[in-house]
């Protein structure tokens, strides 16, 4: 019997490394000794050593040379793209500076701003609506309060927004009651605390538009005069406008962007839409993709506001290893004992309960392979968020960091360090960005839909752009016990939501289909009715492991109509019922399922896009559709937002709404600065394109 730490395999590639059998089981499961003879880790330059892991730079993140020309058409359409959204930020002040003319009783032009106190490096807030203030503004020189051009406009209409706390709470009834039994006696509750009845305090503008600073009952001093402040640049803002019309005007605005439209593009069907041509979502093969005709078929689905998935992308990479034990130990090893030891344990959302549970490391990672359950046998369903932060990923781990960019497509607009088309790459290093990612996201998953703990990200829309690739998975299957068990409790689910006047949407559970979908890549395979959300009978070998669905941003007043009518229907925190619905996608309190789903399509016609994913594959999610996400395996997933110039309108629009929302909102702050970006990335545009005109 041979010792797997005695026995080594040579490479006799470069002759000098040297793996152990053990190593090679645990850390290369997917390599024979064979191939590892032939040729080792090392030299395909993925090695899992802890010197390989910890360094950057091994790896060329970026796949393709945009040459002078591309770039000055790149810059081109970025101008052109950004100038409306700018002259609106230059009109917007310009009307401002018009007040204070009149206030002042002067002629606008000899209006004099002062400066504002605010470190170029610190973000600035409304203390009213929480948006980020980009240039002007109005500040109180005694408490510095500030305040935003749009609620300076609402105060002087009388129709400021009420920014109201509101209740998030939801009770606990304990363990039991979340599996059908009756609530505990004594119950508690979580959450945030509002006041729904606050006192409507009056905060009016002067008849000459001046504001005095906001009542105390609103966070201001009420005492003084509010003073019109600048931080950019004096006149940056009309500097900018001026520059960009002249390039505009003397290169022109249209460009050579035609794309193919031949039919011949590589497309998934992800649903029955009747009466429309996007039912086909474009799905092109990595190795494809650093075509141009590729690129502009893209941009083409890009624009029209279509997710895009892209096949294969780690067949570009090196094949590092994203077995989550492979990134626990590097993170261990690169840290001093102390800080290791807080990596020993994690804190990870339990999917059932909605609440965050301490649990070690090495716990976690073994239930992501092997499944964990209650002492019921239902399926105990964990999340890790955003781990390592995101903050420290690259430094971390800053081997996985460079893979996973060098797996982006087209990353002229995912590139989070140089992406052209990137707005978020445009910012100067002295100010501070907004968080972006990458982001890792680990999590169990099962093939079933138990509807109730399932492992899902809710329903919710983002701020930006995003592209999220899949790259690990572990398939853990229930066994024949587990699965009586659960049938048993979903008859006591059914039976709790009936006695609590929760209609359900569904067949009785034993009719209930497994929630699946299967993609065909082959169109001719596609013939008869297509039910999106069923599995065909002998396709489960070609099934994914993340079903995804994603909205239509035209469909989202009916999906929000539908959630508004049907919130009773659903369960959130502790498995309480939804009690309150302030926003029904930006709360984050529901996940339809399959029979939710079907109701939808019934009721008002509208469904999403559904589809799998599958290792490998990269999902694009434009800003403003709406989606969520219910793992069929374990997952590990690495995602990264961008900004795209074609989605800027629905960032800004995602902007406002957020700045509607109740005060203690999970979502309300403006964490994107999406009128920052654009400014700074005209002024950098602006910038490259005189260097490679004058060059």
């Amino acid at each position: 019997m041979r010792s797997d730490r005695r026995i080594v395999v040579p490479c006799t590639k470069c002759k000098s490394k040297l793996y152990c059998i053990q190593c090679i089981k645990q850390w290369y499961p997917n390599m024979s000794e064979v191939e590892i003879a032939e040729l080792c880790p090392f030299c395909r330059r993925n090695c899992n050593c802890n010197l390989c892991l910890h360094s950057s730079g091994i790896v060329k993140t970026v796949k393709t040379d945009i040459s002078d020309g591309e770039k000055v058409q790149h810059l081109l359409y970025l101008i052109k793209t950004l100038f409306p959204y700018l002259k609106q930020i230059y009109e917007e002040q310009t009307e401002e500076i018009e007040v204070e003319a009149n206030i002042q009783g002067i002629p606008s032009s000899g209006i004099t701003i002062p400066v504002s106190s605010c470190p170029s490096d610190e973000r600035v807030y409304c203390n009213h609506c929480a948006t980020s203030i980009v240039d002007l503004h109005r500040s109180c020189p005694k408490c510095c309060y500030e305040l935003c051009l749009s609620c300076c406009k609402e105060i002087r209409k009388g129709n400021l927004l009420r920014c109201t706390a509101v209740d998030f709470q939801y009770v606990e009834r304990g363990f039991d009651y979340m599996h059908g039994e009756d609530p505990l006696p004594e119950s508690y509750y979580m959450g945030t605390v509002g006041n729904d009845v606050e006192p409507l305090t009056e905060w009016n503008a002067n008849k000459d538009g001046s504001i005095i600073c906001a009542p105390k009952e609103m966070g201001g001093c009420g005492g003084s005069l509010l003073q019109l402040k600048h931080i950019l640049p004096e006149d940056r803002i009309l500097d900018l406008k001026e520059r960009a019309e002249q390039v505009m005007m003397k290169f022109g605005t249209e460009q050579a962007r035609n794309c193919s439209t031949n039919g011949s593009e590589m497309v998934k069907r992800a649903s029955s839409r009747e009466g429309t041509d996007d039912n086909y979502l474009y799905c092109p093969a990595s190795h494809d993709i650093l075509k141009e005709e590729e690129f502009l078929n893209f941009q083409r689905h890009w624009a029209k506001g279509e997710p895009v998935i892209v096949c294969n992308v780690l067949e570009q990479t090196t094949g590092l290893s994203w077995e989550p034990m492979v990134m626990w130990r590097a993170l261990c090893e690169n840290m001093d004992s102390k800080m290791s030891s807080k990596m020993s344990e994690v804190k990870a959302e339990e999917c059932l309960s909605s609440c965050q549970v301490d649990i070690s490391t090495r716990q976690f990672f073994k239930g992501y392979t092997e499944g964990r359950s209650y002492d019921n046998l239902w399926p105990e369903m964990l999340k890790l968020k955003d781990w390592p932060p995101s903050d420290k990923f690259e430094n971390l781990l800053p081997r996985h960091c460079d893979e996973f960019i060098s797996a982006l497509p087209f990353q002229e607009y995912t590139d989070p360090r140089a992406g052209f088309l990137n707005l978020a790459v445009k910012l100067p290093n002295t100010i501070l960005k907004p968080d972006l990612g990458p982001k890792t996201y680990i999590a169990y998953g099962i093939a079933e839909e138990l509807g109730r703990g399932d492992s899902v990200t809710k329903l919710h829309c983002d701020m930006s752009d995003a592209v999220n690739i899949l790259t690990h998975t572990a398939e853990v299957v229930l066994d024949d016990n587990q699965r009586l068990a659960v049938k048993r409790l979903k008859k006591k689910h059914q039976a709790q939501d009936k006695r609590e006047n929760l209609v359900p949407p569904c067949q009785q559970e034993e009719d209930l289909p497994i929630s699946r979908i299967t993609v065909t890549e082959n169109e001719d395979e596609e013939e008869g009715p297509y039910f999106p959300g069923f599995l065909p009978p002998g396709k489960t070998q070609k099934t994914g492991s993340a079903l995804w669905d994603i909205f239509r941003r035209e469909d989202v007043p009916k999906l929000q109509d539908y959630l508004r009518k049907h919130s009773k229907e659903f369960r959130h925190v502790f498995c309480s019922p939804v009690n309150r619905v302030v926003h029904p996608i930006h709360d984050q309190s529901f996940y339809l399922t399959l029979e939710h789903k079907k109701k939808l399509k019934e009721e008002y016609g509208i469904e999403p896009w559904t589809f799998e994913q599958r290792i490998g594959e990269a999902v694009f999610i434009p800003a403003g559709c709406p989606h969520q996400v219910r793992n069929l395996k374990s997952c590990t997933k690495v995602a990264v937002d961008f900004v795209s110039p074609e989605n800027i309108h629905e960032c800004i629009r995602l902007t406002e709404e957020f700045r509607q929302l109740p005060k203690n909102h999970r979502v309300r702050e403006d964490k994107l600065e999406i009128k920052k970006m654009i400014v700074y990335a005209v002024a950098q545009s602006l910038k490259d394109f005189y260097l490679l005109a004058s060059g």
